[in-house]
């Protein structure tokens, strides 16, 4: 992978700040002794879509809520001896996607094992949450809170969504200023990052990047479109770019939820392959003959390209194979092998076409549940 393409993103937790780097733009003005300077002219807004934004905000916001991360008085982190309860360390967002009371936000906010999670809601009240699942491979995780009727946000379809697209972020911003919320549209799709927290990093695909600010506290707040459908989850900013945030696509969310269902805990399909995605400076560097698909290659012993006790492991498949369709889909631009996988479901066998040396083959490969970390 070409080192100019990996990005490293900052993901908020709570009130923890992460500093970025803001820039300057300067111009110029030129001025004519014949020609008055023109009249700066604000920006119109149009009656109607000034309403319909307010009126998708005022329909969700009932949805929205804070996380409380309640670090417990028997916990490693106390350390003085004198007993003084439990203490509130943190927060983020989330929201009710589900009327029995399943509340999404990220991974990083409710991971801690050691610490309890409180539900507030925008009505006021406060409920204890239990752990449903944390996602293996996204920065996402499922709270369960008791009760019923609960005001849940509906899922839209994030394959559906255009460049240009308007959308608007809710979250509770500094984990202190509940209710924010900014608009701005769609900028990009289907986004490769490494988001990182402190020590951590994970890679996150088919990301939606938009300029709808995303703020500390903000992560795991829904971001929707103006029909009131939720597309993505806030989930990380750039440390060195203003105006740029990603969100995790509704569509991952909805297949994670419907798993956490079904089996208590999120379950992801894998291969078991470490790869380098292939495109014209890897096929050059690497001789291969094709300009797309995924490279098997570790990193020495310790690293395999093809990993032990995998669903690879007991395939065909070879270190330095290029994998380049799956099931007939191109590996690559838009979808990489990961993104791909990750719609199919364990126990699926698959047939993968596959470049070896000059030679293309036909290799069938049954996927299994991913490992828990």
């Amino acid at each position: 992978m070409k080192a100019s393409t990996r990005r490293t993103l900052f993901v908020w937790v709570g009130a923890f700040a992460i500093s970025t780097i803001s820039g300057a733009v300067a111009g110029v003005l030129v001025f004519s002794s014949l020609v008055a300077p023109p009249v700066p002219i604000a920006p119109v807004i149009s009656q109607s879509e000034d309403a319909e934004v307010i009126s998708v905000v005022e329909r969700a916001l009932p949805s929205v809520v804070s996380i409380d991360i309640i670090q417990k008085e028997d916990s490693p982190a106390f350390r003085s001896g004198y007993p003084i309860g439990p203490v509130s360390i943190g927060g983020g967002s989330g929201f009710f996607i589900s009327e029995d009371g399943l509340v999404v936000t990220n991974r990083h906010v409710i991971s801690d094992t050691q610490s309890e999670y409180v539900v507030l809601t925008q009505d006021g009240r406060e409920l204890p949450a239990k752990v449903l699942a944390l996602d293996p491979s996204l920065d996402l995780g499922v709270l369960k809170v008791e009760g019923t009727d609960f005001p849940a946000l509906a899922l839209g379809d994030s394959d559906s969504l255009k460049e240009g697209q308007t959308v608007i972020a809710i979250g509770n911003t500094l984990a202190e200023f509940s209710n924010s919320v900014t608009k701005g549209v769609v900028s990009g799709l289907n986004r490769s990052l490494i988001a990182g927290e402190f020590d951590e990093e994970e890679l996150i695909e088919e990301a939606i990047q938009t300029d709808a600010a995303i703020n500390p506290g903000n992560s795991g707040g829904p971001l929707i479109t103006l029909d009131g459908k939720v597309v993505g989850m806030n989930t990380a900013v750039s440390d060195d770019a203003q105006s740029l945030g990603f969100a995790l696509p509704s569509n991952a969310l909805a297949r994670a939820v419907e798993s956490a269902r079904k089996f208590g805990r999120i379950v992801r399909p894998w291969i078991g392959v470490r790869y380098i995605p292939v495109d014209a400076e890897i096929a050059r560097n690497e001789g291969l003959a094709k300009e797309y698909g995924a490279l098997i290659l570790g990193n020495g012993q310790r690293d395999p390209g093809i990993v032990p006790d995998s669903p690879a492991s007991k395939s065909d498949l070879k270190e330095r194979d290029v994998i380049l369709e799956i099931n007939g889909e191109r590996v690559g631009d838009p979808r990489s092998l990961a993104t791909i996988v990750s719609r199919l479901s364990p126990d699926e066998t698959v047939m993968l076409k596959v470049a070896r040396g000059e030679t293309e083959l036909q290799i069938p490969v049954t996927l299994e549940e991913r490992p828990q970390e």
